[in-house]
């Protein structure tokens, strides 16, 4: 399986979908939904690029919910920052305004906030295959970061529907995901 040339042909498909506004409101209803009985309240997410789903009006609704109930319960997101010594990453507090710069990578990250330890990490997924595999950009940086996080936190992918590759093989350091959300429901675990 030639990954490059697998990334390249996801990518180029997920800019393209014709029906994609309709992808992405379904993916912010499932997402939406598998969060209401979650007991998080730290969560870990990621700034979208190259047409990725964007987690983060969901998790804004989720945040503002948390403070609503009859007992507010404050609830935080995290945006990933890299550890170039490491190539992992750590997750640094955001909200909507948050000052922001550029990694090394030109995606935006929270600038000068406070680190977090999300109990949930929502992972963006080039594709993704059977067993709760994904196939990312190549980086591995959330590959090491899982390896390395205790406790390590709950890992849901993210992905649109057609980003499901049946015949995807893993290899060794590559760290299964807890759950695989897409546009049309959880698809991992079945």
């Amino acid at each position: 399986m030639d990954k490059t040339a697998l990334r390249r042909a996801l990518v180029a498909q997920r800019l393209n979908l014709p029906d994609r506004a309709e992808r992405v409101r379904a993916l912010q209803q499932v997402l939406r939904i598998w969060l209401l009985g979650r007991p998080d309240t730290v969560i870990g997410a990621y700034w979208p690029i190259k047409g990725e789903f964007d987690p983060l009006p969901a998790l804004h609704r989720w945040k503002e919910d948390g403070e609503l109930q009859s007992q507010p319960v404050r609830r935080r997101i995290g945006l990933p920052v890299i550890d170039k010594t490491h190539k992992t990453l750590s997750f640094h507090a955001w909200y909507p305004g948050c000052p922001m710069e550029e990694d090394a990578y030109g995606i935006p990250k929270p600038k000068d906030t406070e680190l977090i330890v999300p109990t949930l990490l929502l992972v963006p997924c080039v594709g993704y295959g059977p067993g709760g595999y994904r196939l990312g950009y190549g980086g591995g940086f959330y590959d090491r970061t899982l390896a390395a996080l205790q406790p390590r936190p709950t890992t849901v992918g993210l992905g649109f529907a057609p980003g499901f590759i049946d015949d995807f093989e893993p290899e060794p350091h590559d760290q299964p995901l807890d759950a695989i959300l897409n546009d049309h429901g959880v698809v991992w675990p079945v």
